[in-house]
C-alpha cells in the first residue's frame, strides 16, 4: 500500500484529498498545514509520497522540498500550486519534486497523477506542460548557440579567461600580457557577448567545462 503525507493549509481541501486517497487505497500517514511540519512528519513517517502545497503561511512548500528529501530520501514530492509561474515550476523541479500539479485539478485526476509518480513517473499539469516545454526549448537553443559560438574565441581571449580563472585582476592580467587594463576589460566583455553569458564566473565555468582552460 502506498503511503502519503498531505500538506495543505486549506483544511477542507486537505480533508477532501485525504478522503480521496484513502478511497483509492493509499495509506494517509499524516496531514499538516505548515511546510516545516511536513519536514518533521516526513522524517517520522518516511512516506512514499509527500503531497505538498506550494503557497502556505511562513515558509513555502518550495523552500522545504530539499529538506524533506534530506530526512526521507525515499519519498517522492508532488507539489500542489495555484500559481502557474514558470519560475516556481523550475524551482520545484530543481529542488527534486517529481510532480507539479495545479490545485484546480479534479481529485480523480490528482489521484491518478500521484499514482503515476508512485510508480516511478513524473507529472506536470497540462496547464504547465506547455510552459515547461518552452523553457526546455529555450535552454536547448541557448546550448546550441553556445556550441556554435565556441570556435569564435580567440587565443588571446582564452589567455585572458585562464588568468581570470586563476584569480588575477584586470590590472594584473594586463601587466602579465603587456596590454592595458581597458584592453583586458574589452576582451572580457567580448567573451561574455560571444558566449551569451553575464559574468566572469559563468565564463570561467563554461571554459573549464569545455576544457578551454585548466586549473591545478
Amino acid at each position: 500500500m502506498t503511503s502519503i503525507l498531505i500538506v495543505d493549509d486549506a483544511k477542507l481541501f486537505q480533508a477532501g484529498m485525504s478522503a480521496a486517497f484513502k478511497e483509492a487505497g493509499f495509506a494517509v500517514v499524516g496531514t499538516a498545514d505548515r511546510a516545516l511540519d511536513a519536514v518533521r512528519l516526513a522524517r517520522d513517517t518516511k512516506p512514499d509520497i509527500v503531497l505538498l502545497d506550494v503557497l502556505m503561511p511562513g515558509i513555502s512548500g518550495l523552500e522545504v522540498v530539499e529538506k524533506i528529501l534530506d530526512v526521507s530520501p525515499g519519498s517522492k514530492v508532488v507539489l500542489l500550486t495555484s500559481s502557474e509561474s514558470e519560475e516556481d515550476l523550475l524551482k520545484g523541479i530543481k529542488a527534486g519534486a517529481r510532480g507539479y500539479i495545479v490545485k484546480d485539478t479534479p481529485l480523480g485526476d490528482l489521484v491518478e497523477a500521484v499514482e503515476a509518480v508512485a510508480a516511478g513517473g513524473a507529472v506536470v499539469s497540462p496547464a504547465m506542460g506547455g510552459k515547461l516545454f518552452d523553457v526546455v526549448a529555450q535552454l536547448l537553443r541557448h546550448r546550441d548557440l553556445i556550441a556554435v559560438r565556441r570556435p569564435s574565441l580567440t587565443g588571446r581571449e582564452i589567455e585572458v579567461l585562464q588568468l581570470v580563472a586563476e584569480g588575477f585582476t584586470s590590472r594584473e592580467i594586463g601587466e602579465k600580457l603587456f596590454i592595458s587594463e581597458n584592453t583586458v576589460k574589452n576582451h572580457v566583455r567580448n567573451i561574455l557577448d560571444k558566449l551569451g553569458l553575464r559574468s566572469r564566473g559563468e565564463a570561467v565555468l563554461y571554459a573549464l567545462r569545455e576544457r578551454l582552460i585548466t586549473l591545478d
